[in-house]
């Protein structure tokens, strides 16, 4: 007889509160350039699927060094190549001689539910993407962006009429994650599999700079969410904006990272939509309830504090890092050196 599960399993947090955090791509603060012209509004940028073959080096690794230590850095960049064979060599290579692996940092949503609590969670968690009082899309962002997503989403999306019902933010997440995969790129990256196994093949130890979020009550707060005002206007307007006319730039970015291109990575330039969609979310009663009102804040300077003990108790040390924190010039890496370490480009 199959054993029960037991009334005390957690629910993974994700799970409960995804749509909170569904369309941040990163906590970090993206580098400041210049976007390219913006094509006119009835024109959709038309792009081959990428396809890239062949084993990619990826981008070389910078190092951070004070008084004989060192922290050994990889950039990562999202989305990337779809089915791209990465060489890890180099970064194994870095983790078999390291003390400690520092991941970038996160933020985990905790909610100590019962098993089958957890199962009349999901009903709600499904509500809280979908507008209060059963509003359309159309009634709830302007026309002339509602005509644009209209274009957009008989493109990448088809005649799926369930979208419609969508908040602005998850529609939007929805068309720029259709579009991601019509181009040939994912958020799924190699990085992650190959330092997870090269962490277990050499017992290193690893350290998550990360922010933990307890949910007393996750029935009442996916409730509160589902039925709380969510100005998610700007974050519509902008990820339309990002699908219209920064897929060439993602396409280019994916395949600079792929080619280990670090000038092109530096210059390609690239506006961040999905600083629009977190603020929509950071700035409801909600956020301030959960208290991550000011999680980029904090996230920063918890990731600067481990990075320095890191280097401090450690002779080697590998990190992974957004690459917009590793070129920004408000990144962490500039923030390290500002504070009198020494940054090795690769």
């Amino acid at each position: 007889m199959p054993m029960m599960p037991s009334p005390r399993r957690r629910l993974p947090a994700w799970l409960l509160l995804a749509p909170l955090f569904a369309t941040a791509v990163s906590f970090a603060a993206p580098t400041e350039t210049t976007a390219p012209p913006e094509p006119p509004r009835d024109e959709i940028v038309q792009l081959e699927p990428l396809v890239v073959s062949g084993v990619q080096p990826g981008p070389g690794l910078w190092k951070v060094r004070r008084d004989g230590h060192e922290m050994v850095v990889l950039g990562t960049v999202r989305p990337l190549p779809k089915r791209m064979t990465w060489e890890s060599d180099g970064v194994v290579e870095a983790i078999s001689r390291s003390q400690l692996v520092l991941l970038s940092p996160s933020v985990k949503l905790d909610a100590d539910v019962g098993f089958f609590g957890g199962l009349f969670l999901l009903p709600a968690m499904l509500k809280a993407t979908k507008n209060p009082d059963g509003g359309k899309l159309a009634e709830l962002v302007p026309a002339e962006d509602y005509a644009r997503w209209l274009r957009l989403k008989k493109r990448f999306i088809g005649n799926e009429r369930s979208v419609e019902k969508r908040r602005p933010l998850f529609a939007a997440n929805k068309l720029y994650a259709e579009a991601l995969d019509a181009t040939g790129l994912t958020h799924d990256s190699p990085v992650s599999k190959a330092v997870s196994k090269a962490v277990k093949q050499f017992g290193i130890a690893v350290e998550r700079p990360r922010i933990e979020i307890k949910v007393a009550n996750p029935k009442e707060t996916l409730r509160e969410f589902a039925q709380s005002g969510l100005d998610d206007a700007a974050c519509f307007h902008g990820m339309l904006d990002h699908v219209e006319r920064d897929l060439p730039a993602l396409r280019a970015r994916a395949l600079a990272w792929a080619q280990g291109d670090v000038d092109a990575l530096r210059n390609i330039p690239l506006h961040d939509a999905s600083n629009a969609c977190m603020d929509a979310v950071l700035e409801t009663k909600l956020a301030e309830h959960l208290g991550i009102a000011d999680v980029r804040e904090r996230i920063d300077a918890m990731w600067l504090e481990k990075a320095q003990a890191a280097l401090r108790d450690h002779e080697t040390t590998f990190a992974l890092l957004p690459m917009t924190q590793v070129l920004g010039e408000d990144g962490y890496l500039a923030k390290l050196q500002a504070l009198g370490y020494e940054i090795e480009a690769p």
